[in-house]
């Protein structure tokens, strides 16, 4: 603990810390992201504060050379899981980062505004900041060495997408021991049968796991939908080094997040700084909305799983009977993040619009 304070106080004294760079910030106002490349208006007038992305568009928010590393994220307009954020590292031609916006920033369900409780469900985390009323904000740092292109992609089929961002970069050399920035999307609707939900796998070099953020539609009666472990298998394990006691312990919650516990059966929300469960949706007054929705994440910032060759990480969907467990059939999504040191490719493949968890 002292150790873990210690650090704590030096990143924040970083901020006093002279540094070698050029900050520089790509919006519709200043789309290069040039010095003095703003708005040319005067100061009443707003000139170019968003965009409009067409079906089938793919827009082009950074094309920049490096070294350099992203130091913050802001998107707001109309965040739907239409809307594909990809990244692009070292003029490869294939994305390291490729998710479902509102996924990527742990929002799974980003037609809903109100919880249970008829209030915005707030994402306040380290890591990602959900503000109302959909102000998305990232702050994993993402260094690169050569060249950097994000885009985001319309996949509606009819409907022309509004966005406003604002995205700010540090330019100039960088650690060499920097790793690049990963992040994975995935879903099965529901999960499969005797099988484990997959939260990673496929992931080959060394680096380190970063978290995930997990959007959950419960469908099963079978018992308490989080009794399933969280499990992760290192540089090859056949059997898991880490491995969970449950759903809601992994997110560092207890005792189904206060459900099992007290005179009123209800979930307890919370949004720390390294997991949660932030949201609880669905109800009668929430239109076409009934079925029980959680949105969570995990980050591990403190506490980096490490790995040399690969990494693979499974939850399991699963129930208690009578009888033993059993599977549920609950709907998972999910995104991962992770580092590596070279960029690489992503093993799973997005769903077709139209099947897209919403």
């Amino acid at each position: 603990e002292r150790l873990r304070s210690k650090k704590m106080r030096t990143d924040l004294l970083s901020i006093a810390k002279k540094h070698n760079m050029e900050t520089v910030a790509f919006s519709p106002e200043n789309a290069e992201g040039k010095r003095a490349g703003g708005s040319r208006g005067a100061d009443h007038e707003k000139i170019c504060p968003c965009i409009g992305i067409s079906p089938g568009e793919t827009a082009v928010l950074i094309d920049t050379n490096g070294p350099g590393i992203i130091r913050s994220m802001w998107f707001t307009g109309d965040i739907c899981q239409s809307l594909i954020l990809r990244i692009f590292w070292d003029d490869l031609s294939y994305p390291s980062v490729e998710a479902p916006i509102g996924s990527f920033f742990g929002y799974g369900f980003p037609g809903i505004t109100e919880d249970r409780s008829q209030t915005f469900p707030v994402l306040n985390s380290a890591m990602i900041l959900v503000a109302p009323c959909r102000g998305m904000n990232c702050y994993w740092p993402m260094p690169f060495h050569r060249h950097c292109r994000l885009t985001i992609t319309n996949r509606h089929p009819n409907r022309v997408c509004t966005m406003y961002y604002m995205i700010t970069m540090d330019k100039g050399e960088i650690d060499e021991e920097s790793m690049y920035f990963h992040a994975s999307y995935r879903q099965e609707l529901p999960v499969k049968t005797n099988r484990a939900y997959t939260i990673i796998d496929g992931v080959c070099g060394t680096g380190h796991f970063a978290g995930v953020s997990l959007a959950v539609g419960t469908n099963a009666p079978n018992g308490c939908w989080v009794e399933g472990e969280a499990k992760m298998y290192i540089d090859g394990d056949r059997y898991p080094t880490i491995n969970y006691t449950g759903t809601e312990d992994y997110f560092c919650g207890a005792y189904a997040f206060g459900y099992d516990r007290g005179a009123r059966l209800e979930y307890k929300p919370y949004s720390g700084l390294y997991a949660g469960m932030y949201a609880v949706l669905g109800s009668e007054r929430q239109h076409y909305c009934y079925q029980p929705r959680f949105m969570l994440y995990r980050q591990h910032i403190p506490d980096p799983i490490c790995f040399k060759e690969n990494f693979c990480m499974t939850l399991q969907n699963i129930g208690t009977t009578p009888y033993g467990s059993r599977s549920r059939r609950d709907d998972f999504s999910s995104c991962a993040y992770w580092y590596q040191t070279t960029a690489s490719g992503l093993q799973a493949v997005l769903p077709p619009d139209e099947d897209i968890f919403i």
